[in-house]
């Protein structure tokens, strides 16, 4: 019985689990993609809309020692389905720490939302998230190291 990444080919003729081990051989190096796919997770979490596809681009500049392509798988962390659970949950924690001056979101503030409303409750969504980041970055490191050993234990 064939798997499903044996049957499904890529425009290079590839299948989907070949290619997948190519990924996972970029650079010789499992830190290098877990840093990779950390350090995506961490920026797509952070809500600076707009500015992620900058960050990643200056993160894989600077950061020498880190896997390109696992930086941009590691952002698709954060798309259309997980963005507003995301976004509610950073400001949640944010609120949590910083005190209950912030309001509980509801409907009734979306209905009255402006560029103040935006930038009043900002604040615990950036503080928020970035606990959520560095969280998050710290766990999928440790799992991708994990997921690699076990792939390579398996090669082996």
């Amino acid at each position: 019985m064939l798997c499903f990444g044996e049957r499904i080919m890529t425009t290079k003729g590839q299948t989907i689990r070949e290619r997948w081990r190519w990924i996972l051989q970029l650079n010789n190096s499992s830190q290098e993609i877990a840093l990779g796919v950390a350090l995506g997770v961490f920026i797509s979490i952070l809500p600076l809309y707009g500015f992620h596809t900058i960050l990643v681009i200056i993160v894989a500049i600077l950061i020498k020692p880190v896997n390109k392509i696992a930086i941009l798988i590691g952002t698709n962390f954060s798309s259309i389905l997980t963005f507003p659970f995301i976004t509610w949950a950073g400001y949640s924690v944010g609120r949590g720490i910083l005190g209950s001056q912030y309001p509980v979101l509801n409907w009734e503030i979306f209905r009255h939302f402006s560029y103040k409303v935006f930038f009043h409750l900002y604040y615990p969504l950036f503080v928020g998230s970035m606990l959520i980041a560095i969280l998050a970055g710290v766990l999928f490191y440790f799992l991708i190291l994990w997921v690699i050993s076990k792939y390579e234990g398996r090669k082996k």
